[in-house]
């Protein structure tokens, strides 16, 4: 038995030694001023950023859970990572193809239930790698995905509907001929991973990446120890709901802590050998698809990062963003975990190549806003606006997707005066926007001022007669939209 002790706190020392070797020289003095403005900027509401090398593993945490609890994130909080999860849907038909249970090149088809049909162009079929790098020409989420629950928009889809939506999906271009992101497609290659192997997705997850990985932190169900652990979503400083999934769980239903994470990014790198590397390694390789700049691999993308091959994928759910990547050479991994929108990628990025800046993010007018109607209420809201426009124009970031995110959150919430208001602003402030009247419009319908929502659809349409949408709402408030379209 002192045999064993004195070996266990033998390894524990070389352990803390392999991790203290990392610390210090990789976030400097400069950087942790920037991540301290954003969050005391309130651009963001909690960060953790993970760094792994072969010398150990480093941390840098700033910000809060929650704005109600002011519990600081660490390490070990517990986040949404979105569509980092699609790498994790990569590396398991990766692990299949390698075991020789599956092909890349086999059908979709193959793997449906009786009376469903995989769409085909051309006589070209759907392949299980178009799925996984997002050439299947499948839409980014199904055309009949009905969102009922806005802040929770996955919830209430089903497998079954998944699978039916195959059966009247049109493709509009040739299959592998463009890179098109798409959801639906990660989402269906999980499903049918899962199915194929009689389980979930979340059963199969952790039974072939978290448990061989030690990744007992990363789940789709949230643990009652996870949950104590978990840094609530933030959107515009306001805390959202979090984002469930049935069908599409592949696509961005995990959760994850910066010390699973780096886990993951180690094996993945390398450092850490395991018996996933030969999977880890396939999900890398390049199968042909890409913008041009970003290629793909099965889930993962690879870029040129000023002269750095980086191997990395971000995500967002309705309250966190989020980013992990390394650098193709293995050297250096990073995870960047935030509870609250807007995404790191300039963090990760820079931390893998300091020749790619870091931004300056400006606080976010929609902050601003949202605070002072929570405070005081809309008047204040728009006062607030005009004071900082007039005044402090230099010092806030109006872009239009500021006034978007909070104007449909609010909508989200039910509370559609707040929208109107929100688009009104937003209205004044782009006179131009075809946008700013079309989401003006949506919270005109959604606060039953129908014909303010009429006049402003058709204004939009003046602006950018392409928008469907537009189209679409004004047919279902019964105008005739024939001289409209064009």
């Amino acid at each position: 038995m002192m045999k064993y002790d004195i070996k266990l706190f033998c390894v524990f020392l070389v352990a803390m030694s392999f991790n203290c070797l990392a610390q210090n020289h990789i976030f400097t003095e400069e950087f942790k001023e920037n991540i301290k403005a954003r969050v005391d900027n309130e651009v963001i509401t909690g960060i953790v950023i993970g760094v792994v090398t072969s010398e150990g593993t480093s941390f840098y945490s700033y910000g809060v859970k929650s704005l109600e609890t002011k519990e600081p994130v660490d390490e070990h909080s517990i986040f949404e990572i979105g569509s980092i999860t699609k790498t994790f849907t990569g590396v398991l038909l990766a692990n299949e193809v390698i075991n020789g249970e599956l092909s890349l090149d086999d059908p979709l088809q193959k793997f449906l239930p009786e009376g469903i049909t995989a769409p085909s162009r051309n006589g070209n079929s759907i392949k299980l790698v178009h799925l996984a790098n997002h050439s299947s020409s499948l839409p980014r989420v199904p055309n009949d995905l009905i969102r009922l629950d806005p802040e929770n928009p996955y919830s209430h889809y089903t497998n079954a509907q998944l699978y039916e939506n195959l059966n009247i999906c049109e493709l509009p271009r040739d299959i592998g001929s463009k890179f098109e992101y798409s959801n639906y497609g990660m989402g269906l290659l999980g499903m049918v991973l899962a199915d194929k192997n009689h389980t979930s997705y979340e059963k199969l997850m952790v039974k072939n990446i978290a448990n061989p990985l030690g990744m007992e932190s990363t789940r789709i169900s949230l643990s009652p120890d996870m949950r104590t652990r978990l840094a609530k979503g933030h959107s515009n400083g306001i805390e959202v709901e979090n984002w469930d999934f049935q069908a599409i769980a592949g696509a961005g239903a995990v959760r994850s802590s910066a010390v699973d994470m780096l886990k993951y990014l180690a094996a993945n790198m390398g450092i850490e050998k395991t018996k996933l590397y030969s999977a880890l390694k396939l999900s890398h390789k390049l199968s042909g698809s890409g913008d041009g700049t970003v290629n793909a691999g099965l889930g993962w993308f690879t870029m040129d990062v000023e002269g750095v091959d980086v191997v990395w994928h971000d995500g967002g759910t309705g309250g966190y963003m989020s980013f992990a990547g390394f650098t193709k050479d293995g050297k250096k991994g990073v995870v960047v975990l935030t509870n609250s929108t807007g995404f790191p990628d300039d963090i990760g990025f820079h931390l893998l190549n300091p020749k790619s800046k870091l931004a300056n993010p400006k606080p976010s007018i929609s902050v601003k806003l949202g605070n002072a109607i929570k405070k005081e209420g809309i008047e204040s809201a728009i006062r607030t606006y005009k004071d900082l426009k007039e005044n402090h124009a230099d010092e806030y970031d109006f872009r239009e997707n500021e006034f978007v995110k909070l104007g449909y959150l609010y909508i989200a919430k039910g509370k559609t005066k707040e929208a109107v208001a929100v688009f009104k602003i937003y209205v004044e402030a782009y006179p131009d926007s075809w946008n700013a009247y079309d989401s003006y419009a949506d919270a005109l319908r959604e606060n039953n001022e129908n014909m303010k929502a009429i006049e402003n659809y058709k204004k939009s349409l003046e602006l950018n007669p392409e928008n469907s949408n537009g189209i679409n709402m004004l047919r279902k408030l019964g105008v005739d939209v024939g001289s409209l379209e064009k």
